[in-house]
């Protein structure tokens, strides 16, 4: 039996148009896939109407996979890349499987003999790292760190001693209205010279990343992060 293939699609991290951050292949098989696998199928609608589609919006397929899927739904999911068609996984921003949904779906995929096909596109952790000047050899993200202040202390500190250690940058995400309290965190639990990175609006029209020591930082006017996507990189200095 024949079956369909999955795709990796990329998308925008905000309102930037997709043929500045996606090469025009990504662009040429989201648009024939008439099968998709997307985090919320508005924003994705969104962004295939956006890549002109060559059949019409309305008649495209769209499943749901999110936080609220249930591990028991995922091989319906692959029902119709084991009938014989290809099928695109969408998430909200960015690349599919990277503190995205999608993984679970891709590795049931690989278990079930289905072609697995990553496609080039914007990722803001990479991107993040890249501009940052931190230590791009030996990294590890973490996601969101603790909500509760002690506990993010604690975590940022052990954060810190890890990347002494290892001499590994460490990244780490916030919910955009909590930046500030994350970033006023980083300035009392690290040390003085302690690098750290605050990349906002990656690819958008405000995009900032900019690198200071701790020490730095707390001599400069905070940076505007008030409900804007922002990563923060660290690095600590033994």
């Amino acid at each position: 039996m024949n079956t369909g293939m999955l795709y990796l699609i990329p998308c925008t991290l905000g309102d930037t148009p997709a043929e500045q951050v996606l090469p025009q292949h990504v662009i040429a098989v989201a648009r024939k896939l008439t099968h998709f696998v997307v985090e919320q199928p508005k924003t994705a609608r969104q962004f295939l109407s956006a890549l002109k589609p060559e059949q019409a919006i309305q008649s495209l397929h769209f499943a749901s996979l999110n936080e609220h899927t249930a591990a028991n739904e995922l091989s319906e999911l692959l029902s119709p890349l084991l009938a014989g068609h290809d099928v695109g996984i969408i998430s909200e921003a960015g690349c599919p499987g990277i503190a995205d949904p999608g993984a679970e779906l891709v590795n049931l995929a690989h278990r079930k003999g289905i072609r697995v096909v990553p496609l080039v596109g914007p990722s803001s952790i990479l991107l993040a790292l890249m501009a940052s000047g931190l230590n791009g050899q030996r990294f590890a993200f973490h996601g969101y760190l603790p909500i509760a202040e002690a506990d993010r202390g604690k975590a940022l500190a052990k954060l810190e001693a890890e990347s002494i250690k290892l001499g590994q940058t460490q990244l780490f995400i916030e919910t955009p209205y909590r930046n500030e309290k994350m970033f006023n965190a980083l300035l009392a639990h690290c040390r003085p010279q302690t690098l750290l990175c605050v990349a906002t609006d990656i690819t958008l029209p405000g995009e900032n990343i900019l690198t200071r020591t701790i020490a730095q930082w707390k001599s400069l006017p905070k940076p505007p992060l008030d409900k804007r996507p922002s990563i923060f990189l660290l690095q600590g200095a033994g």
